[in-house]
């Protein structure tokens, strides 16, 4: 069978008891980067073998570990942080499993635009999850279309890339409209930053920005 299995997005303590004790019974574990992970494994003491599975060699290899994990092996899928799958690769193994009635199953666990999102102060009721914008096709056309949106609206950014984004966020939904900005969530370093696109964009414009981000948007009143 194969496990989908989250991994911390940051504080190695938030790794689950059954997350560890998977990782350790597995057959083969696939990891984002081999290099990132053998700090996660090496903390909780798993050797197991482990082999690449990025977006690089995801189509190139997903039908062969298919066919290995009906031939009877067990394989965990870890990404370097989250849940595999959410903007992270996943998708394509995981259908490649359900298509040939292999048993699939993902354990539940962290992924950053949670907490970023209830921590926000903004309604959760409702929201949409965007993972990463387009950098170019489709940018201008997703935002007009996000400038409508009614529920709160969540997404990822790179810190080269924030500033920019938060001043394209203001042409479309206006400076007054509230955000929060969370930044190395469950790190030494965390921070969240709300109030207006405006104030928000101002204050990440007067530094330097780094870490992984999330950015959370009210929606259209």
């Amino acid at each position: 069978m194969l496990y989908v299995v989250p991994s911390p997005i940051g504080n190695l303590g938030d790794m689950s008891f059954r997350a560890v004790e998977v990782l350790k019974t597995a057959d083969l574990i696939l990891a984002e980067d081999t290099r990132t992970s053998s700090v996660l494994l090496k903390h909780y003491g798993i050797q197991k073998p482990v082999t690449p599975y990025h977006q690089h060699n995801e189509h190139k290899i997903v039908h062969h570990l298919a066919e290995q994990i009906q031939a009877g092996k067990t394989m965990a899928l870890i990404t370097d942080a989250g849940t595999p799958g959410i903007s992270d690769p996943a998708f394509l193994l995981v259908r490649e499993c359900v298509n040939k009635n292999i048993r699939v199953e993902c354990l539940p666990g962290a992924t950053a635009f949670v907490p970023a999102l209830v921590n926000s102060g903004l309604p959760i009721n409702r929201f949409c999850f965007e993972g990463f914008l387009p950098l170019k096709k489709g940018r201008q056309t997703l935002f007009k279309k996000l400038a409508e949106e009614e529920r709160t609206i969540v997404f990822y950014e790179s810190p080269m890339r924030l500033v920019k984004t938060l001043a394209e966020c203001m042409e479309y939904f206006g400076e007054d409209r509230p955000c929060s900005v969370s930044r190395e969530l469950t790190k030494i370093f965390e921070e969240n930053k709300r109030g207006s696109l405006r104030e928000v964009h101002d204050y990440f414009q007067a530094k330097t920005v780094k870490g992984e981000i999330v950015v959370v948007i009210a929606g259209r009143g």
